[in-house]
């Protein structure tokens, strides 16, 4: 498929499929005019990549771990690296649910009528 197709079908921008690859996250080849074209698989892969930077790794940090992900293997620093990730999305989890019950008591609390905060 064309770097357009795969875009549309992932919902992410051709800028950043562009940027995936020079950053060695995606492989594409080129078909006799030049254009990129993409394997059926290109799509659970720009997903993943996606999926780690919303987790909030770093490009140098998916391009170190997917090497390991695409042989199915792991080294003891890869497993760490993935650890220490997790551990991280663990401890956000963790704020985030804290700031969540707090707007929930802010809820609570401020749910009478007050013409001082209305905002509508």
């Amino acid at each position: 498929m064309r770097i357009g197709d795969l875009a549309t079908r992932t919902r992410v921008s051709v800028r950043a499929l562009r940027y995936y690859e020079e950053q060695g996250l995606l492989a594409s080849t080129r078909s006799d005019s030049g254009q990129r074209l993409y394997g059926n698989a290109a799509v659970d892969r720009v997903r993943l990549i996606q999926q780690l930077y919303g987790a909030g790794l770093s490009s140098k940090t998916i391009a170190e771990l997917l090497p390991c992900v695409d042989a199915q293997v792991s080294t003891p620093e890869s497993r760490q690296r993935l650890a220490a990730e997790r551990d991280r999305i663990t401890a956000q989890i963790a704020e985030l649910t804290i700031t969540r019950d707090r707007l929930d008591d802010i809820i609570a609390v401020t749910s009478g009528p007050n013409p001082q905060c209305d905002y509508v």
